[in-house]
């Protein structure tokens, strides 16, 4: 039966992302609580985490719960906080399994990444569950230009395009630490791809792009192109010692890129 506020529409605004690097011990304990309450037991869920973390269980602990329960809840509470994004994997992985269905045949895994992601909002927790996979997540108007740009290059029979900004994602997602030149490297490497294919000019770069047809950007949105361009070449083509792109800016990068091929393919 669906919640109250579901069936009205009701619900909070998405929180300021505040945690990316981290997995505080609330969250760890809400992690278990969700794979609970989507049907996974104290005993699967020790193996599942003695088998990703190397642990041995206790023999002493039999009864599900307090005692395997108790040594689940210790077993995340220790591990690496990017071991508990890995934890949230597999525990989907888990419930993926044929058997993996309740009686009325609802699907758990899916139950469980969508409490998993609406906790994620609540919370201001910058990653998603996405086809079973922990991924970055931005800002709205992030998630929107990305998701607007794969189904763009996918329509358009852009296969190489869209597997840069799916490549640039990776990069993000990358844990413990994301790859930011990686990102904007990919990123640029799908408008470029897109601007290349549309002009008829399959050996220029972005930046001779923009000079040689200038009808192809509307001004002045070139110039801002122009200069991301520049821009993603000192930072990530010709790194320098000391130059280290924030995570901000690398957003705004694959963003701006991601909505100009959209633009192009369009």
């Amino acid at each position: 039966m669906e919640r109250f506020s579901a069936r009205h529409g009701l619900s909070r605004p998405d929180a300021e992302i505040r945690i990316r690097n981290e997995a505080p011990d609330e969250m760890r304990g809400i992690v278990l609580d969700i794979a609970y309450e989507s049907g996974l037991s104290p005993s699967p869920m020790r193996t599942l985490l003695c088998r990703l973390l190397r642990k041995r269980a206790d023999p002493s602990n039999w009864s599900e719960w307090p005692n395997v329960a108790g040594e689940c809840e210790d077993l995340i509470r220790q591990c690496e906080w990017y071991e508990v994004y890995d934890i949230i994997e597999e525990i989907f992985k888990s419930l993926q399994k044929p058997d993996s269905y309740d009686a009325a045949g609802g699907n758990r895994a899916g139950r469980f990444a969508d409490e998993i992601n609406r906790y994620f909002r609540r919370e201001g927790i910058g990653w998603q569950l996405n086809s079973g996979e922990v991924v970055t997540r931005g800002t709205e108007i992030f998630e929107a230009a990305i998701r607007g740009a794969a189904e763009a290059l996918a329509s358009a029979q852009k296969p190489t395009a869209r597997n840069e900004i799916h490549e640039a994602l990776v990069d993000l997602s990358r844990r413990p630490e994301p790859d930011l030149t990686g990102a904007i490297h990919h990123s640029m490497a799908a408008l470029e791809c897109v601007a290349r294919d549309v002009c008829g000019d399959p050996r220029a770069t972005l930046g001779e792009i923009i000079k040689r047809y200038p009808a192809v950007i509307p001004k002045p949105l070139d110039e801002a192109v122009a200069k991301a361009w520049g821009y993603a070449s000192e930072v990530a083509r010709h790194v320098r010692e000391g130059r280290n792109p924030e995570r901000k800016e690398v957003e705004l990068i694959v963003g701006l890129a991601a909505t100009v091929a959209t633009y192009l393919v369009r």
